[in-house]
């Protein structure tokens, strides 16, 4: 409507009491709406905090449910149990496996809480999970144990709900374990595999994921998002990590235009007026078409891609 943007950016190192710090620091600047966090746990810390001071908030990658357990925070990824459901849907109806393993971090929110939707759908989509093993943060250099099982189970299919820096990990060790025959799939958390440090992305051929953007996109807009973020980042690649935060900053305009905020209104009064406005909004983003729900979840399709020759190849 018209009004200048000022922004403020404060790193919560993926740490809940760092982010509550982190918060502070804004709220003392004069923050009026919050775009974040990037994770669960911080998101879920912070999410507490806006409650309290009635500051609206929306995620674009904290993808826990406890994140929008109040009226005041939206979330522009997809819930972990919806990435967990949608991923046996899509395996069991495309036929990829019948019988499928997982392995997960138990010790965080994310992981755990796709993990746990994925075995509760995955009888019903026609799949037997054969092997579900964890590890834990403090463990997560060596998954020696946990493939073996996976690999004496005579599992068709790993299913990784986890970030790319511990997949990349996992997916070298099966490879050295011959177990190259067995499919991977992961979901969002897997997208910025072919960018880890010294990791052998040939290793990730064949890998697929459900994720909501690919830099290797052919559309006209994702193409000149890729453009505009190598130019701006020394060619770096942008991920979905970065694209739903793109999506994150016109869901916020737009909704801010709907509900026709003004700088000098209270917290409180920007914060219902672009709550009540984000359940009218609809997105069509880099991240797909989007428009949300009154818990704040959006609602929008997962895309699904095949690595192939360094790229992510969009499936059908």
């Amino acid at each position: 409507n018209g009004h200048q943007i000022e922004y403020n950016f404060q790193d919560d190192q993926g740490d809940p009491e760092k982010a509550a710090n982190a918060y502070n620091t804004l709220k003392d600047w004069g923050m009026q709406v919050l775009m974040g966090t990037v994770t669960t746990g911080p998101c879920v810390s912070v999410a507490d905090l806006t409650a309290a001071d009635n500051m609206f908030q929306i995620t674009p990658s904290a993808s826990s449910t406890d994140v929008i357990k109040n009226d005041n925070v939206f979330q522009v990824c997809f819930t972990d149990p919806a990435q967990g459901t949608k991923s046996a849907q899509y395996i069991g109806e495309h036929g990829l496996a019948t019988k499928v393993a997982v392995l997960y971090d138990s010790s965080a929110d994310y992981n755990s809480g796709i993990n746990d939707a994925f075995v509760a759908a995955a009888e019903e989509n026609g799949l037997e999970v054969v092997a579900d093993e964890a590890y834990t943060a403090d463990s997560n250099t060596d998954f020696s144990v946990q493939l073996k099982k996976i690999k004496d189970s005579g599992a068709e299919l790993l299913f990784l709900p986890n970030y790319y820096a511990d997949n990349a990990l996992i997916l070298q060790q099966a490879h050295d374990a011959g177990m190259d025959d067995v499919k991977k799939f992961g979901v969002d958390g897997m997208d910025g595999i072919l960018g880890v440090e010294n990791f052998d992305t040939s290793l990730a051929e064949g890998v697929m994921l459900l994720t909501p953007f690919s830099a290797t996109s052919e559309d006209e807009k994702s193409q000149a998002f890729v453009k505009a973020y190598e130019d701006a980042n020394k060619d770096e690649v942008p991920n979905q990590f970065a694209a739903d935060t793109y999506d994150v900053i016109y869901a916020m305009k737009a909704a801010a235009d709907a509900a026709e905020i003004t700088p000098d209104m209270s917290n409180e009064d920007i914060s219902a007026a672009m709550s009540e406005a984000m359940l009218s909004v609809e997105l069509d983003g880099l991240t797909g078409k989007a428009k949300w729900t009154e818990d704040g979840e959006c609602d929008k399709e997962p895309k699904a891609f095949e690595i192939q020759d360094g790229a992510y190849v969009e499936m059908e």
